[in-house]
């Protein structure tokens, strides 16, 4: 592929104590794209995220980032990463712009104070500069953190968990936050927990269990591969249980008997629904209202992962 600006090939990590955690994983990510690493925990995010970072050194396979091989050339390809750790760890008496100019520091580049301001512009934190990190709220935080990791003009910047413990509010700040660095041309690794910040942000989305990636595809194919659509069947009288006759169609009773669910692949040729409605006219069902839902990716996370462990 082209376009990728990291490409990870047949890596693998097994640590002294004889932990398997990366299973030959092949992995390329698109330069400009914002890709969601999901998995169960232990599945191996961390250690890969590690891995492509220079933390961890690998037990075979190879990475390059930009070209540049991530043990042959560490300087070049980590130079072109920004790492946002999930644990908030920061200089409590530094002020805001000293630390982001000093992370700078550390990757050899030289004092660019325009580079650091507009950072901290679009990041919302300009007004902050000269405060004292303890004094920021935990939000703040996370923006430091991602202020920390651009300072060195990266192209790749990895997510890990980036709004784990905030409220709502300042989550959905962070999701613009990662739009707008996508827009800024930056490419995007993100792993989170949130399979809904997922499914807002991702253009891509990789499925990692018990150290392999299980696939990586497009989210909107993948929503519309495996997702299911359900008609909902909103009763004008409750039902204690289904009648027999209506047994093949696999209806549930739902919203305390008040609902009828009837899953069906919205990609086949025939969905069985007009032979629904029929059945239910014989038994003499009276319906209220009918509506559809489609699968969410979180529905199609659990599936994939639980059918994997069976």
């Amino acid at each position: 592929m082209s376009d990728a600006i990291v490409r990870v090939s047949d890596l693998t990590k097994t640590y002294a104590g004889g932990l398997t955690a990366l299973r030959s994983v092949s992995l390329d990510i698109r330069q400009g794209e914002i890709l969601a690493l999901l998995g169960p925990n232990g599945a191996g995010k961390t250690t890969l995220i590690s891995a492509i970072c220079g933390l961890v050194t690998p037990s075979s396979g190879t990475v390059t980032i930009g070209g540049h091989d991530i043990l042959r050339d560490y300087r070049a390809a980590r130079s072109l990463v920004g790492l946002v750790p999930q644990e908030i760890n920061l200089e409590p008496f530094e002020k805001v712009i000293t630390t982001v100019r000093f992370s700078r520091g550390l990757f050899g580049k030289p004092q660019n104070d325009d580079h650091v301001e507009r950072v901290l512009r679009q990041l919302s934190l300009w007004d902050k500069r000269d405060t004292q990190t303890k004094e920021l709220s935990g939000g703040m935080k996370r923006r430091v953190l991602i202020a920390k990791a651009l300072s060195h003009e990266p192209r790749v910047l990895f997510l890990d968990e980036p709004t784990a413990g905030v409220d709502v509010e300042l989550r959905r700040d962070m999701w613009d936050t990662v739009r707008e660095l996508k827009a800024l041309g930056v490419t995007i690794i993100l792993t989170t927990h949130y399979i809904e910040e997922a499914e807002e942000l991702a253009d891509r989305i990789g499925i990692i269990a018990d150290g392999e990636i299980k696939l990586v595809e497009d989210k909107r194919a993948l929503m519309h591969r495996m997702g299911q659509k359900r008609l909902v069947i909103e009763l004008s009288e409750p039902l204690d249980t289904i009648p027999e006759p209506l047994a093949p169609h696999g209806l549930r009773l739902a919203e305390g008997g008040h609902a009828l669910v009837y899953t069906y692949d919205k990609t086949a040729g025939r969905t069985g629904i007009r032979r629904l409605m029929v059945d239910l006219e014989a038994q003499d069902i009276a319906l209220s209202d009918v509506r559809t839902e489609e699968s969410t990716l979180e529905e199609i996370f659990v599936d994939l992962v639980r059918k994997d462990a069976a």
